[in-house]
């Protein structure tokens, strides 16, 4: 195994730089590491470092797009190259997520999507102005085990509880946890609509995500 190759991987992530992950993605198949390696031996390891170092205030916000754009960059090249090889990177679980009805905010959802994506999970994305029954549809189609409710004011975080009784409704809540998120959003807010979780940024979302997926999975 080319050690250098896969340090300079995590380093593309860490830096944040699109074109050289993309690049050294592409090399390492030219070389024949396998994708699976490059991926958790290289890529991922840089990804683990700025959620490390974003957890000790070295890197910011932006650092974070950054590496999640390098690591889904990485990952375009990787995963055709992992699925002609009849193989498959662990994906984690199935993630529904979007911003509520009557919220057009985007940036902070958008940014926990990408890094869920880039951590292994295969994300569906609504976007804005989600209704709480188009959550419960989503679920249903793809099988998620999660979903994720963005809010950024007072006005519309009321409604995050609105999509666990859509999802209740339809009898798909034993099977799916549920976190919620947005600048307004609480831990107790959490606890009072009975959601499963809450997070503050996309690091914590990942870490969540994580846990939560993994408890609905040990319940099954």
């Amino acid at each position: 195994m080319n050690k250098a190759l896969l340090a300079a991987m995590a380093q593309s992530v860490l830096d944040g730089e699109i074109d050289d992950a993309r690049a050294l993605a592409q090399q390492a198949l030219d070389q024949g590491v396998t994708p699976l390696e490059a991926i958790n031996h290289g890529f991922v390891r840089g990804l683990d470092e700025v959620g490390e170092e974003y957890a000790c205030g070295d890197l910011f916000l932006p650092d974070l797009v950054a590496a999640a754009e390098a690591m889904k960059a990485a990952l375009a090249v990787l995963e055709p190259a992992l699925q002609a090889q009849g193989s498959t990177w662990n994906m984690l679980g199935k993630v529904v997520i979007g911003t509520i009805q009557g919220d057009i905010h985007d940036i902070g959802k958008t940014l926990v999507g990408t890094m869920l994506s880039a951590n292994g999970f295969q994300v569906y994305d609504l976007g804005v102005n989600v209704a709480p029954e188009a959550f419960a549809a989503k679920v249903r189609e793809v099988g998620a085990d999660l979903v994720g409710v963005s809010a950024l004011l007072t006005t519309t975080m009321i409604r995050q509880k609105d999509v666990i009784e859509a999802l209740e409704d339809v009898g798909l809540r034993p099977g799916v946890k549920v976190m919620v998120g947005g600048a307004p959003v609480t831990t107790e807010w959490a606890e009072q609509i009975g959601a499963d979780g809450f997070s503050e940024d996309a690091i914590g979302a990942v870490a969540l995500a994580r846990s939560l997926v993994a408890a609905g999975q040990e319940q099954r």
